[in-house]
């Protein structure tokens, strides 16, 4: 995707954090259409601006949203919730897959015609903690493990549809989720423009600041990356031979 001018963009969790600068940002770059989806969206000063309820919970509101966009360009999968554990509570377990997984999932195949249409883009907000869990935030750290996996499912089923699927491993951000804590951040708004830059450069792994860029030469570069595009290219093979 060489730019997302004049495109259609619809960014979930997009009332604060990351998910805010997504917006301006997809408007800086002369974004056509912003659907700017979260559970209690924010009223929108800019004409291109949709404001969507969506509770990537509820599959009603899911429908519902996906009935309001014709036409789609990128989702963002931007929604997510990050609660501090040790994974000792299940409940509070499921309540992050329930959001960070199954919510990813979820949308994504509900704008699927949509995106499908278009040729266009998937860009999955996952976390470094993918890779390296925190436990202090356990049972988000696993979460955020599990939607890089269905990312890189995604990215292999879809590819054969027409459509591209990103992930984005984000380190330490300025949110509501670290503010607590004397460490160094990332802006959401510097995170905003290295997720529009690694798309509009077709990266399939998306390491937009600092602390992430750290590990991705090392990732792109190694034997597990290789390995998933070698299976990648199976699976891909099978379906097409079926």
């Amino acid at each position: 995707m060489a730019t997302i001018a004049d495109r259609a963009v619809l960014i979930t969790g997009s009332n604060r954090g990351i998910g805010r600068a997504l917006v301006a940002e997809a408007l800086r770059r002369g974004a056509g259409r912003v659907y700017a989806a979260a559970r209690q969206p924010l009223p929108a000063d800019d004409p291109r601006v949709t404001p969507l309820t969506l509770d990537v919970t509820s599959p009603e509101q899911i429908r519902a949203a996906a009935e309001q966009v014709g036409s789609l360009d990128v989702l963002v999968n931007n929604a997510g919730i990050a609660r501090y554990d040790d994974l000792g509570d299940s409940e509070v377990l499921q309540e992050h897959f329930a959001v960070n997984v199954l919510g990813v999932l979820g949308v994504t195949q509900a704008f699927l015609p949509q995106l499908t249409r278009s040729g266009g883009a998937v860009v999955n907000n996952v976390s470094i903690l993918a890779f390296a869990p925190l436990p202090l935030i356990a049972s988000y750290s696993a979460s955020k493990a599990a939607a890089f996996s269905v990312t890189q499912s995604l990215r292999s089923s879809l590819g054969t549809q027409g459509v591209s699927v990103h992930a984005v491993l984000t380190g330490t951000v300025d949110t509501d989720m670290t503010r607590g804590f004397d460490i160094p951040k990332a802006s959401p708004e510097s995170v905003a423009v290295g997720i529009f830059d690694g798309l509009e450069k077709d990266e399939e792994d998306i390491f937009p600041d600092e602390e992430a860029a750290v590990i991705a030469d090392s990732w792109r570069n190694g034997t597990a990356k290789a390995y998933e595009r070698e299976r990648s290219g199976l699976a891909r093979a099978a379906r097409a031979a079926a």
